[in-house]
């Protein structure tokens, strides 16, 4: 048979209202919110049978939760840290490579003040793709690989490819798109709502 557990009783006025007063909170992580209404529930003289039916989950869950406020109080109601894979790189480097991502590419061509175009790196990638990226932030020293770059870039919204427009063009020579072709071709009408 399942032993009775209770929450043991606040230690002071203080905590009894933070607890009571987050397990009515509609804007709290709703992990925290419903651990508080465990609690809280205990207070009120309910088993666990009855707060896991009320709460949705099952008995052994708001067991395992009533021990461990009762053993470390309102910290008890987060996650225990440490849960999943630790990252492989660290946030400093996940930064230089946002950095490097957002940076001009070293084989990108540049105009100089009297209108010469001029690379950095003849060598270099004229635009950032993953590979590139990759590398450069290899010769950089971080330990990352191409798919690992894409998800920071991508968790982060960084932009590491240009859109391609073929209605601008910084050539001064660039013609715009006149008008349409052909002027009898009836422009289709939508009919009213």
């Amino acid at each position: 048979m399942p032993k009775l557990l209770y929450a043991r009783p606040p230690t002071d006025a203080e905590e009894e209202r933070m607890i009571r007063k987050l397990a009515g909170s509609r804007h709290a992580p709703a992990d925290w919110v419903m651990r508080a209404r465990m609690v809280a529930a205990s207070w009120d003289g309910k088993r666990t049978s009855a707060i896991a039916a009320r709460l949705g989950c099952h008995m052994q869950t708001v067991r395992e939760r009533l021990a461990r406020f009762n053993a470390e109080g309102i910290d008890g109601l987060g996650d225990l840290p440490g849960a999943g894979r630790k990252r492989r790189i660290s946030e400093a480097e996940r930064g230089r490579v946002i950095a490097l991502a957002r940076s001009d590419p070293p084989g990108q061509a540049q105009r100089s003040t009297g209108g010469d175009l001029h690379t950095a790196d003849e060598a270099g990638p004229p635009q950032w793709t993953l590979d590139s990226l990759t590398e450069a932030a290899q010769a950089e020293g971080i330990q990352v690989h191409r798919s690992q770059v894409r998800r920071i870039l991508m968790a982060e919204k960084v932009r590491w490819r240009h859109t391609r427009s073929w209605a601008v063009s910084s050539d001064p020579e660039f013609a715009s798109k006149g008008r349409r072709s052909s002027g009898s071709t009836p422009t289709r009408r939508r009919p009213p709502r």
